[in-house]
């Protein structure tokens, strides 16, 4: 998830490699850790990061199911926390060795196991890749060539809770970043916590930034400066300076810099406990506020980023992204008809557990929740897409976004600084 939905933003590129109908045995030598045993039955290593509700329950009985159907399959599931997860994939890609399934947010890290020849080319092994969504399946797209399967798509937008903003006086969402500090003031001066931040885990603290660079500087000038290696152009240190003017105000929850996400008395938690009136954070953000904290129900309303005066960004360009899983380059055939099944055949069920949105073609049409159809609406609407920038950029420059972000908000850094250390990350990487 977070980290989750992830990216999530750029969607470069490599050739196809070997095809999943490499033979069992030969996938066995490949390096990963699934495959056939004597007896034709096949194991599959699995990693995934449904450690909140509904994943944590449903991942596992999907697995159960499709086990059950296919008696000489046998999945062995690893399920890791977000940050965890990232740790030990990077030294996993680093022995050149992946596990047979594994949850990426696709981007720049994705293509850095695709140049490294670890990542299995489904395009032509995915017949029914038609039935998914364009922009499900974009975070995936490497030269036109597709790494991953997607089960959830999505943005980030501000949550909010209503009963709170009634409370401060707001009667509607703010549409500019002037109304939005407007209101963090109004909600400090009636006593109530305005934003709840996961400050420890940095990567939720990078949405701001990003969003903010894409609403001042635009769209195309952020893409462009993954090409170029140089984020110093002034909309950038600008969206650092209007990131600074929030933080100025004091508006997250206390001990927000040790704080985690969704951890108990996290981000998710404070959010979901009605213990703060906003939080941004992707379309997962309801169920992990559930998980961790308590269900705002009818409280809880959303409303997306907010533009900037004089920005060129428009409302329309939307920040965000999914999750899928990738095959290891010679995974056992079995692997990818799991994920068929895994999203084909439980579509209803991921959408019923109101933790994902749609990513099979017109299944928008089976979402009852409220805000879940905001999210799915303004997808279809958006004009722009830009995946989050610690999987859309490699590994090395999302980092030092996600760091350099975190020290703003922390007061150890500088607008300028921050550009200034993402572009030295860029170059050197």
């Amino acid at each position: 998830m977070a980290s989750t939905l992830p990216s999530r933003r750029s969607f470069l590129a490599l050739s196809g490699l070997t095809a999943l109908s490499v033979s069992l045995t030969a996938a066995c030598g490949s390096g990963g850790s699934g495959g056939a045993s004597a007896d034709g039955k096949v194991a599959l290593e699995w990693w995934n990061i449904a450690t909140t509700e509904p994943g944590k329950s449903l991942f596992p009985k999907i697995s159960t199911a499709y086990t059950k159907a296919h008696p000489k399959v046998a999945i062995n599931t690893t399920s890791l926390e977000n940050e965890a997860f990232k740790s030990k994939l990077t030294a996993t890609t680093s022995s050149g060795k992946l596990p047979d399934v594994y949850q990426t947010w696709g981007g720049g890290v994705l293509q850095q196991q695709v140049d490294a020849g670890l990542v299995e080319d489904l395009t032509d092994l995915m017949d029914w890749s038609s039935r998914l969504s364009p922009v499900s399946l974009s975070p995936y797209k490497i030269d036109g060539r597709i790494y991953g399967v997607p089960y959830d798509i999505g943005m980030v937008g501000f949550w909010y809770n209503k009963k709170l903003f009634a409370k401060a006086g707001i009667t509607t969402p703010p549409a500019t970043w002037t109304a939005l500090l407007d209101d963090v003031k109004k909600l400090k001066a009636a006593g109530i916590t305005p934003i709840a931040l996961a400050g420890k885990e940095k990567w939720p603290g990078h949405y701001y930034w990003a969003y903010l660079a894409m609403r001042v500087a635009g769209l195309p000038a952020l893409q462009k400066a993954a090409t170029t290696k140089d984020f110093t152009a002034p909309g950038f240190v600008e969206a650092g300076e209007h990131l600074k003017e929030l933080v100025d105000l004091k508006p997250f929850q206390q001990g927000f810099l040790g704080a985690g996400y969704a951890t108990p008395g996290g981000q998710a938690a404070t959010m979901g406990n009605g213990k703060a009136a906003m939080e941004l954070m992707g379309q997962w953000g309801p169920s992990v506020q559930k998980d961790a904290g308590a269900d705002l129900g009818a409280d809880l309303g959303f409303f997306p980023f907010p533009t900037v005066d004089g920005g060129v960004g428009r409302a329309t360009e939307v920040f965000g992204g999914g999750g899928g899983f990738a095959l290891r380059k010679g995974a056992p055939k079995e692997a990818l008809d799991f994920l068929k099944y895994f999203v084909l055949d439980n579509e209803s069920k991921l959408l019923a557990s109101n933790g994902y949105l749609p990513v099979v073609k017109g299944a928008e049409s089976q979402l009852t929740d409220a805000n879940k159809k905001v999210v799915a609406e303004s997808l279809v609407k958006a004009t722009g897409f830009q995946l989050f920038l610690d999987q859309a950029y490699p590994p090395a420059v999302g980092q030092e976004v996600n760091d350099s972000v975190a020290d703003l908000i922390a007061g150890k850094k500088t607008p300028e600084q921050v550009t200034a250390s993402i572009t030295e990350a860029a170059k050197s990487a």
